[in-house]
């Protein structure tokens, strides 16, 4: 079972939550997955676009009690 990172960058504004992404990223090994909790609504656009762009996997979007929780997985 891979580890699971998670960022609590609610109350923080983009590019704030996608930067800890980012770091969060660095630090963790392949596979590994990166949950990032974040209550400004840009990070659900910006952060899969990132993903995207860079070649990790977008596994989950959601929104839930006024929060985007977004799951990246680490593959390169």
């Amino acid at each position: 079972m891979s580890e699971k990172k998670i960022i609590d960058a609610r109350g923080t504004f983009c590019p704030g939550p996608l930067m800890e992404l980012i770091a969060g990223i660095k630090q963790s090994e392949v596979g590994a997955l990166i949950e990032v909790l974040s209550s400004d609504e840009g990070s659900a656009n910006d952060i899969p676009e990132w993903v995207a762009k860079v070649g990790h996997e977008l596994v989950s979007n959601t929104q839930s009690d006024g929060a985007w929780r977004i799951v990246v997985r680490k593959t390169k």
